[in-house]
C-alpha cells in the first residue's frame, strides 16, 4: 500500500478557510446516529493497517486518546495492535455500543471533556476532527499528551468511480451520488467543505480539511510542524452494503423519509446498472504533528 508523507503549506492556499472562519460546531448535536450504533458499526469501513502501524510506531508508549470514537472502529484496531485505549465521545448511546465491543468511552465533547491529570501518548480522531473546533481541539490536545506524544486526526476522502458520477452528471463526495444531489447538498449544509466546488478529485475537494486541521495545530501550539500522511487502498462495495452506508450518513438521516426514499432508490438504480456493486477509492489522510513542549 503506497504511503505519502509531506509537510503541509505553512500559508494556506487560495480559498481554503482558516481556523478562525471554521463552522462553528460547539453547539452540533449528534442524535442522528442514536440508535443506529450497529449499523453504522458494520457499515463504516476501518482504517488502512499501514495507518495504525505508523502512528503506534511513531508514539512514545501505547497510551492512546481516541476523540469522537464512536462506536469503536478504530479504537479496536490501536487495541489489536497492543495499545491502551480510552474512548471520548458526546454520543451515549454510540458510547454504549463502543464499551460492548471492550472499548472504555467517557461521554462528552472533547473540547470540554475533564481529563483529571491524565496524560496519553498520542490522540487520534477517526473521521471526527471536522466535527470540532480546529483550535481548541488541538489546544486541548497538547493539554493530554505527554512530551513527544503524537497528535494524528485522520479522515478517509472518497474517490466516487468515474461511472457513477457520469451517470448522475454531478462530481460530488461520493456520499452525494444521486439524482437528489440538491437535496444532498441542502442537508449537508453542516460539512466543513464547500459543495459547489465539484471540480477536480477527492483529494481535491478534502484537502482544505486538511489545511484546517494543520492551521489549527499550528494555532494551538505546542506541536512540531504538521505532516500529512496519505494512504490510498479500494474496496468493492455491493449495491446492499452501500445503501448501508449511505444509511448511517447524517446527511441522508436528516432527510424527510420520502427525500431520502427517493435518495436511497436512485442509488440503488444506479448501482443496479453498474452490475450490482462498485469499487470505491480511498485516500486516508492523517494529519500530524509532535507534542514538542508542556505549557
Amino acid at each position: 500500500m503506497p504511503t505519502i508523507v509531506k509537510r503541509m503549506p505553512a500559508i494556506p492556499q487560495e480559498g481554503t478557510p482558516s481556523p478562525s472562519s471554521e463552522v462553528d460546531h460547539s453547539h452540533q448535536t449528534f442524535e442522528y446516529f442514536s440508535g443506529g450504533g450497529a449499523l453504522y458499526d458494520r457499515s463504516r469501513p476501518a482504517y488502512p493497517d499501514a495507518l495504525i502501524t505508523r502512528i503506534v510506531s511513531v508514539m512514545p508508549g501505547r497510551d492512546i486518546l481516541d476523540v469522537g470514537c464512536g462506536t469503536g472502529i478504530e479504537a479496536r484496531q490501536f487495541q489489536a495492535a497492543g495499545c491502551i485505549v480510552l474512548g471520548v465521545d458526546p454520543d451515549a448511546q454510540m458510547a454504549q455500543y463502543a464499551r460492548g465491543t471492550g472499548v472504555p468511552v467517557e461521554v462528552a465533547a472533547f473540547e470540554t471533556w475533564a481529563a483529571d491529570g491524565r496524560t496519553f501518548d498520542a490522540v487520534v480522531a477517526g473521521t471526527a476532527w471536522h466535527c470540532m473546533d480546529p483550535v481548541a481541539a488541538a489546544a486541548k490536545a497538547a493539554q493530554v499528551l505527554r512530551p513527544g506524544g503524537l497528535l494524528a486526526p485522520f479522515h478517509h476522502a472518497s474517490h466516487t468511480p468515474p461511472e457513477l458520477d457520469a451517470a448522475v452528471g454531478v462530481t460530488l463526495p461520493s456520499w452525494t451520488s444521486s439524482r437528489s444531489a440538491p437535496a444532498y447538498r441542502q442537508a449537508a449544509a453542516d460539512f466543513p467543505l464547500d459543495l459547489n466546488d465539484r471540480a477536480g478529485s477527492a483529494m481535491d475537494l478534502y484537502q482544505p480539511l486538511f489545511d484546517t486541521m494543520a492551521g489549527g495545530i499550528r494555532k494551538a501550539g505546542g506541536f512540531s510542524e504538521p505532516e500529512q500522511w496519505q494512504f490510498e487502498w479500494e474496496r468493492t462495495y455491493p449495491r446492499d452494503e452501500w445503501l448501508s452506508v449511505l444509511s448511517t450518513r447524517s446527511a441522508v438521516i436528516k432527510l424527510a423519509p420520502d427525500e431520502r426514499a427517493e435518495v436511497l432508490g436512485s442509488v440503488r438504480s444506479l448501482i443496479d446498472g453498474m452490475g450490482g456493486c462498485f469499487s470505491m477509492r480511498y485516500t486516508t489522510v492523517a494529519v500530524t504533528a509532535v507534542r514538542t513542549r508542556t505549557s
